[in-house]
C-alpha cells in the first residue's frame, strides 16, 4: 500500500499519544543538532547543509513515509560516498547526484522492491557499515589532532602516512578539547541517559574555548560566518555529460539510502510491535533526497539511533518526526549563530564515537566464526569500502548479496516467509497483536519480523545502550521467525550474553519447531532456559509477571515443551 502512515495514524491520534511525540519530537531534535553539524562537515561541506538536511528530510520522510517513527536525516553512512563526490564534481555535482539518486529511490518504491531490499545478506550490510565506521575514523584525527593538514589525501593508506609524518604539529589545546569530549561522551551515560553527551560536549568546549580564548579551530575560524536560515530553492546546472558520470555514485547513494531506511525501519518495527510499508518509505525517502538539495541539503535516509531514540522518548506516530524537523529548524532561525563558536576538535570527537557505534565490532566479530561464505563476503566488502572505493564496494557486495541470498535459499527454503515479507503490510486485524496486551512496568518486547532480524537485533541492542537503560525483563517474540541459520545462532548467544551483562531477563515468545531445535543443537537452549521459553505472547507475559512479583492473569497450555518431545 502506497499510503503515508501519517495519515493512517492521524485518527488514533489522542491527547495523550500528542504530547508524547511532541516531547519525543523535541528530544530528538535535540539529540539530532550535533550530528547534523557534524555530518555535514565531515561530507566536505557547510555545517548549515547538514541542518538544512535534517530539516527538510526529517519532515518529508516523516509526512510522506511509511513507517511510524522513522527519524530521517544525514547519517555516517553517507560522508564517505558524498566527500568523493564533492571534491571531484562540486556542489553542483552533489546537487544533480543526489536528486538522481532521489528519482532511483522513488523508481524503487513505485516498482515494489522495497520488500526485496530486506534480503540483502547481514553480512554485506556489515561490511559496508564498518569500512564506513573506518573510514570515518581515519578522517577525523586531522582535527581530533589539530593537526592543521590543509589538504588531507584521499587515499586510505596515503592519509595515515601523511598523519604520521605530521604527528610532532598537533595542537595541545585540540588534543585536550577532543579527548575530554570524547571521555565525557564515554561517562556522561552513567549521568543521564535522556540528555545526549554529545549536547553537552559541544556546550561544554564551546564555552570552554570561548571564554579562555584557546587556540583552538572553530567552525567560524574554518567556515567563516554560517547562515541562520534556510537559502530560497534553485536548480542545479544540469549538464548531460555529468549525469552520465554521476549515474554510479547516485546509484550507491540511491541503494545505501535504501538499505539504511529499512533497516532502521525494521529494528523500530521490533521495539513498537508494528510493520513498515517499505515502498512507501522508499518513495518518502526519494522525494526527501529529491527535495532536500534543492534547499542546499546533502543526502537523506533513515537514521537508526535517532529513530530508536525516538521511541524510547515515547513517540508512536510520524508527528514526532515532524516535530524533530520544526525544533532544529528554530534552532537554527534564533541560535545558528552560535554554531560558529563550536570547536572542530569536539565535533571530530562526536565522529569518533558515531563511527565506533557504526563499526559493529561485535557483529564483525561475530561474523568470523559464521560459514566460510560469510566471512568471505564480509571480508571482501569490508576491504573494499576501506582500501579502495565504496562505489565499487557496493557493486561488488550486491553481487556477492545476490549468490549468498540463492545460497541460502537453496539450504533452507522457507515460501511463507518470503511470500509474508513480499506482501509489504501491517496485519490490523492481528489479535495477536502487542497494541492490545498490557505491558508491565520494566518488561519491553521486541517482536522479530523479518529477515534482517538479526542483524537489527544487534543495531536495536546498541542503540538501548546508547538511550536509556535496560529493561529489567525483554520478551522477544519469535512468532514470525520459522527458521535461523548459523549466522542468526552466533548473533542471538552475544545477544543473550550482553542481556545478562546489563541485568536483563530474556523471555522467548512464540518459538517455532526448527529455530528450537538449533538452539538445543548450538546450546542456546541451557543460556536461555526452558523455563523462559513459551508458545505464546501471554504465557511470555505471565512469566513476566511471575518474575516481577505482579498477579498472573493465568496463561493458556504451553505447547514448547511438546514441541521439544516430538523433535527428539
Amino acid at each position: 500500500m502506497l499510503k503515508p502512515k501519517f495519515f493512517t495514524t492521524l485518527k488514533t491520534v489522542t491527547k495523550e499519544s500528542l504530547l508524547k511525540d511532541v516531547s519525543a519530537g523535541f528530544i530528538v531534535g535535540i539529540v539530532a543538532l550535533p550530528l547534523a553539524i557534524a555530518f555535514g562537515i565531515a561530507s566536505g561541506v557547510t555545517p548549515d547543509r547538514g541542518i538544512i538536511t535534517a530539516i527538510i528530510g526529517g519532515f518529508i520522510v516523516s509526512l510522506f513515509g511509511g513507517s511510524r517513527v522513522q527519524i530521517g536525516g544525514p547519517t555516517g553512512a553517507f560522508i564517505i560516498i558524498v566527500y568523493g563526490i564533492v571534491n571531484q564534481y562540486g556542489i553542483n555535482g552533489l546537487m544533480i547526484s543526489t536528486i538522481m539518486a532521489g528519482i532511483i529511490l522513488m523508481i524503487m518504491g513505485f516498482a515494489r522492491f522495497g520488500s526485496i531490499i530486506k534480503f540483502i545478506p547481514y553480512p554485506v550490510v556489515v561490511g559496508f557499515t564498518s569500512g564506513i565506521a573506518v573510514v570515518i575514523f581515519t578522517s577525523q584525527i586531522n582535527d581530533l589532532l589539530g593537526l592543521n593538514i590543509q589538504k588531507v589525501p584521499a587515499d586510505f593508506i596515503e592519509k595515515w602516512r601523511v598523519y604520521f609524518s605530521n604527528l610532532s604539529h598537533f595542537n595541545y589545546w585540540a588534543l585536550i578539547i577532543g579527548a575530554g569530549s570524547l571521555l565525557i561522551m564515554g561517562l556522561w551515560h552513567k549521568v543521564s541517559r535522556k540528555i545526549p553527551g554529545s549536547i553537552i560536549v559541544i556546550i561544554l568546549s564551546t564555552a570552554i574555548v570561548s571564554i579562555f580564548n584557546l587556540n583552538v579551530e572553530t567552525i567560524g575560524s574554518r567556515f567563516g560566518e554560517i547562515p541562520n536560515t534556510i537559502p530560497m530553492p534553485s536548480l542545479p546546472q544540469f549538464d548531460f555529460a555529468l549525469i552520465k558520470s554521476l549515474i554510479t555514485p547516485a546509484t550507491t547513494i540511491a541503494i545505501l539510502a535504501a538499505i539504511e531506511a529499512l533497516l532502521s525501519a525494521v529494528v523500530s518495527d521490533g521495539m513498537i510491535g508494528g510493520r513498515h510499508r517499505s515502498n512507501m518509505e522508499l518513495v518518502a525517502q526519494g522525494a526527501a533526497n529529491i527535495i532536500s538539495p534543492l534547499f542546499g541539503g546533502i543526502p537523506v535516509t533513515g537514521a537508526i539511533a535517532r529513530t530508536a531514540t525516538n521511541v524510547k522518548n515515547g513517540g508512536r506516530t510520524p508527528i514526532a518526526g515532524v516535530v524533530h524537523a520544526i525544533v532544529l529548524l528554530l534552532i537554527l532561525l534564533f541560535f545558528g549563530k552560535l554554531a560558529n563558536l563550536i570547536p572542530m576538535a569536539s565535533l571530530a570527537a562526536i565522529l569518533v564515537v558515531v563511527s565506533y557505534n557504526m563499526s559493529e565490532w561485535r557483529s564483525f566479530k561475530n561474523l568470523l566464526s559464521s560459514p566460510k561464505s560469510d566471512v568471505i563476503v564480509l571480508l571482501t566488502t569490508f576491504f573494499l569500502t576501506v582500501i579502495f572505493d565504496l562505489t565499487i564496494a557496493i557493486q561488488v557486495g550486491m553481487v556477492l548479496a545476490v549468490l549468498l541470498f540463492m545460497r541460502r535459499m537453496s539450504e533452507v527454503t522457507n515460501v511463507g516467509i518470503i511470500t509474508r515479507e513480499l506482501k509489504d503490510e501491517e496485519d490490523t486485524n492481528d489479535p495477536n497483536s502487542i497494541t492490545t496486551r498490557e505491558i508491565p512496568e520494566g518488561v519491553e518486547v521486541f517482536e522479530i519480523n523479518g529477515p534482517f532480524f538479526f542483524g537489527a537485533a544487534s543495531k536495536f541492542k546498541d542503540a538501548m545502550r546508547e538511550v536509556e537503560k535496560p529493561p529489567k525483563i525483554r520478551i522477544v517474540r519469535m512468532r514470525n521467525v520459522n527458521v535461523i541459520d548459523a549466522t542468526g545462532l552466533h548473533t542471538f548467544k552475544e545477544f543473550l550474553d550482553e542481556s545478562r551483562k546489563d541485568g536483563t531477563h530474556i523471555i522467548l515468545s512464540g518459538v517455532h519447531a526448527q529455530p528450537i531445535f538449533a538452539f538445543e543443537q548450538s546450546g542456546l537452549v541451557k543460556l536461555i532456559g526452558d523455563e523462559n521459553m513459551f508458545g505464546n505472547i501471554d504465557d511470555a507475559l505471565d512469566k513476566a509477571r511471575e518474575i516481577l512479583n505482579l498477579p498472573i492473569k493465568g496463561r493458556p497450555e504451553e505447547f514448547i515443551p511438546s514441541v521439544k518431545r516430538e523433535l527428539k
